[in-house]
């Protein structure tokens, strides 16, 4: 695999994991990380940290930088970069598969969450249900959905500050998992929380929130996951990956 060169789309635990590997087995390769993030966890290996510059940009890079694969590694809800990644591997053509962490469908909880398909109707349904105290984990660029929630004791968990101050009825946590069972629980009791808010993020780099909702009896709302572009293939294992690359 010597001609091989693999950009990773990543910043997520699963692309560590894969350059990881992909290091291991001495094949070339370049991470790419967005840059929203101002101290992101670097995987090993060549690095670039920014945007593309859209469709253009990206089938520019795959062509000049001789890319011969795309490994798509982003969150779950990246769907820009994902649907950029398709129109320009497609344009470049450079092989691309995605690869996918479990989401939470599965979840033995899974049935008992209220599941909504946009953040406006995780807002809505906390609204008509009446929940005072909702515990926001849906990520920063998610807020300006709720933003009419001046009324709320909103206890919200971000990575990165916010770039215009919360309403004052808010509690903000600039944290960065991953955080166990007893410490989710100790701050939903200690923010008495009434209801969970999140998204499918799947995996369980963020799953303890899930057990401590369970064991306190606090509801969750769960935003579903985006689907995938027509055509991704889609695969959830780093030696799936390995064999996409190999064929």
């Amino acid at each position: 695999m010597s001609s091989t060169k693999v950009l990773v789309l990543g910043g997520t635990s699963e692309a560590r994991a894969l350059a990881a590997r992909l290091d291991e087995l001495g094949i070339a390769f370049v991470s790419s990380l967005a840059g929203r993030v101002s101290r992101p966890r670097l995987p090993v290996g060549d690095v670039r940290i920014g945007g593309f510059g859209g469709v253009a940009g990206l089938t520019a890079a795959l062509r000049d930088d001789r890319f011969t694969h795309v490994v798509d590694a982003t969150h779950p809800f990246a769907v820009t970069m994902r649907s950029h990644a398709v129109a320009a591997c497609a344009a470049a053509d450079v092989p691309l598969v995605r690869l996918a962490r479990p989401g939470w469908r599965e979840h033995p909880d899974a049935p008992t969450w209220h599941w909504v398909s946009t953040y406006a109707g995780a807002r809505a349904l906390v609204d008509a249900q009446g929940w005072r105290r909702p515990f926001v984990t849906t990520g920063r660029q998610t807020l300006e959905h709720y933003r009419g929630w001046d009324d709320k004791a909103a206890l919200v968990r971000i990575v990165e500050p916010l770039d215009i101050p919360a309403p004052p009825a808010w509690t903000v946590l600039h944290t960065r998992g991953p955080f166990d069972v007893d410490t989710e629980i100790a701050t939903m009791r200690e923010h008495a929380v009434d209801v969970v808010l999140t998204k499918d993020s799947g995996g369980s780099y963020t799953a303890a929130k899930l057990t401590a909702a369970r064991e306190l009896g606090v509801p969750v709302v769960v935003v579903a996951r985006p689907a995938a572009p027509a055509g991704l293939r889609e695969v959830s294992t780093l030696d799936e990956v390995v064999t996409f690359l190999r064929s």
